[in-house]
């Protein structure tokens, strides 16, 4: 990856977890945050806590408000990410390790 989050965004990413085959990445923000660009490759995203963001990719962007205890599938991509809500961000990145280039598209996939 050439914009891994972790790199990009240290203040919020960090890895808690990584051998061969994955990488696991928890995430944290306050309302108001904005992650500059990044990339992720395929993933599962669990979320610990209800959150609002707004998702920027390509020129484009979309709002996404998400359950805390949903678990997501996210296809390879690269976007900016923003708290747009009154609550804190916490999730929980299992990214795989393979050769998947990022798509562009934005979101979760629910």
């Amino acid at each position: 990856m050439k914009l891994d989050p972790v790199t990009t965004n240290p203040e919020s990413y960090k890895v808690v977890f990584e051998n061969d085959r994955v990488r696991v990445l928890e995430y944290k923000d306050k309302p108001g945050h904005l992650t500059t660009p990044h990339e992720h490759p395929n993933s599962v995203m669990y979320t610990l806590t209800t959150f609002s963001r707004r998702l920027h990719a390509n020129g484009t962007t979309r709002d996404v408000e998400i359950v805390a205890g949903t678990t997501s599938w996210l296809p390879a991509q690269m976007h900016a990410g923003e708290n747009i809500g009154q609550t804190d961000t916490h999730v929980i990145f299992v990214e795989l390790k393979d050769d998947s280039e990022p798509t562009g598209s934005i979101g979760p996939q629910i």
